[in-house]
């Protein structure tokens, strides 16, 4: 690390609060369509992937499988996902309905207002940057760490 510049204050704290700022932005796109941020993601996931099982569902969305099932249940109550059986008797397969591809399509819409509204406000150029600057923190922080670090 080069000893002229030092990181001054809490990286989490700054992510969590640019994560707060941005969560914010979409929702209030997002909400009137009867969605949270977290549960379009979901629904996104089930209606792309789907059917699958809770198991692959929460490895492909990096969630712990009581989170994944806490979050699935507002989706299964509205009848936009279904949990069924699995391809075995100790199996269970989550797959979108209709009416969830429908609520979906809405929510894509909202999201991609939200989208475009970001970009305008912090450039293009700086929301390339930042997704590059991500890419690259989580390719390094997905390596596992050696002993020299």
């Amino acid at each position: 690390m080069n000893d002229a510049v030092k990181p001054q204050g809490c990286t989490n704290l700054k992510l969590r609060e640019l994560s707060r700022v941005v969560t914010r932005h979409y929702d209030a796109y997002v909400a009137p369509t009867g969605l949270k941020n977290s549960q379009y993601s979901l629904l996104s996931h089930v209606v792309l992937l789907g059917p699958l099982r809770p198991g692959e569902l929460a490895a492909r969305m990096k969630l712990d499988a009581s989170t994944l099932t806490r979050n699935l249940q507002p989706l299964i109550a509205a009848g936009w996902v279904e949990q069924g059986p699995g391809e075995d008797a100790r199996s269970r397969s989550v797959v979108a309905t209709e009416a969830g591809r429908a609520k979906r399509a809405e929510a894509q819409r909202a999201w991609k207002q939200a989208q475009l509204a970001l970009n305008a406000r912090l450039g293009n150029q700086r929301v390339v940057a930042l997704h590059s600057l991500i890419d690259d923190c989580l390719t390094v922080l997905d390596e596992p760490e050696t002993d020299d670090e």
